[in-house]
């Protein structure tokens, strides 16, 4: 399958050309990226010799026309500048957060700007997600931290108050893209830890909410404090919610561990080994721990993602082979890194 990217300049379009360049099923024909727009790929991404002696081109319809899949890798409001000069006929995966959101008021209230609409959301490793998407052209990919929270928080419908979670998660600077930032550069990340977006104005509160909601059908609320972590790339999510059923950690980890089943993707660790953002770096896997607290009656969740990864390009591509009709793990079948 012909496969265009659009916005391959940042640190997600990265992670898509890396991944994409050794997917059994996709080959990448257009590589488009409007700042860095004549400048050869490994000047900007030095580690995709696979690239080596290509260039990124300025964005032009024409470069789609032919192909049968598109990424998105924009800014938020970006993508929906330019759907309508994109095929018809091509299926895409939006990897920003223009088609997120199913509510207007809620894009209005944590994005602004011109409200797009909605595509199927694409939370992969979770019903009814996962058969929607099966079906689907368009796609939204959740965001890094949405990714997170609401596959640590899902199993839990059962057995917690979902209108009162409350999560402290850490990212990795890349989270916050590529752009030159006074707050990202090493000499004031290095050996600190900062929050930010703080007192519940994070743009993923709404999109978490709405994911639990689906899955879960009830009206999920979450009290959301993200953390800048002093490393590049990464996210721990740690989530607490009252506990409305008397449950040991045995139990919950079983029903963690039978709700996580089907995934290829997601692994409930054994009791007493917590998740480790290194274990996971470059990879579409998500590691989750749990135990109950029975001093305050609280689940307590622990989860690890990639951010580029799981939280952005992998997940991106385990959208596409669902769409596309392909085994949800082609060009995906690695583990991370580790430390």
């Amino acid at each position: 399958m012909k496969i265009g990217v659009v916005g391959a300049s940042g640190y997600a379009g990265g992670e898509l050309l890396r991944l994409l360049a050794f997917h059994p099923h996709f080959e990448v024909r257009a590589i488009t990226a409007h700042s860095n727009a004549g400048e050869l790929i490994t000047s900007v991404h030095p580690q995709l010799q696979s690239y080596a002696g290509q260039s990124f081109s300025a964005f032009s319809p024409t470069d789609f026309v032919t192909c049968d899949l598109i990424f998105l890798a924009l800014p938020h409001g970006e993508s929906a500048k330019v759907i309508a000069q994109l095929p018809t006929t091509a299926k895409i995966v939006d990897l920003g957060a223009d088609y997120r959101l199913e509510s207007a008021e809620q894009w209005s209230k944590y994005y602004g700007g011109d409200y797009a609409g909605a595509w199927t959301y694409g939370l992969a490793d979770i019903e009814p997600f996962k058969s929607l998407i099966s079906r689907s052209t368009k796609v939204a990919n959740p965001g890094c931290y949405a990714t997170s929270i609401a596959l640590g928080s899902a199993p839990a419908a059962t057995i917690a108050d979902l209108s009162d979670l409350v999560v402290v998660a850490a990212s990795g600077t890349t989270g916050a893209g590529r752009s030159a930032k006074i707050n990202l550069i090493a000499s004031e990340v290095a050996g600190s830890l900062t929050s930010y977006k703080f007192g519940g104005v994070h743009q993923h509160t709404p999109e978490i909410e709405q994911a639990l909601g689906k899955v879960a059908g009830v009206n999920a609320k979450i009290s959301f404090t993200p953390i800048l972590a002093p490393m590049p790339r990464g996210i721990l999510s740690t989530i607490t919610a009252k506990l409305t059923s008397k449950v040991s950690t045995e139990e919950v980890h079983a029903l963690y561990t039978d709700f996580f089943t089907p995934s290829q993707f997601v692994t409930v660790l054994p009791l007493g080994v917590m998740p480790k953002t290194a274990a996971l770096t470059g990879s579409n896997h998500v590691q989750i721990q749990v135990a109950v607290d029975s001093h305050t009656s609280r689940l307590i969740v622990s989860v690890a993602i990639d951010n580029l990864g799981k939280g952005a390009a992998a997940q991106a591509i385990q959208n596409a082979n669902l769409m596309c009709g392909l085994d949800e793990a082609a060009g995906l079948g690695f583990d991370g890194l580790g430390a």
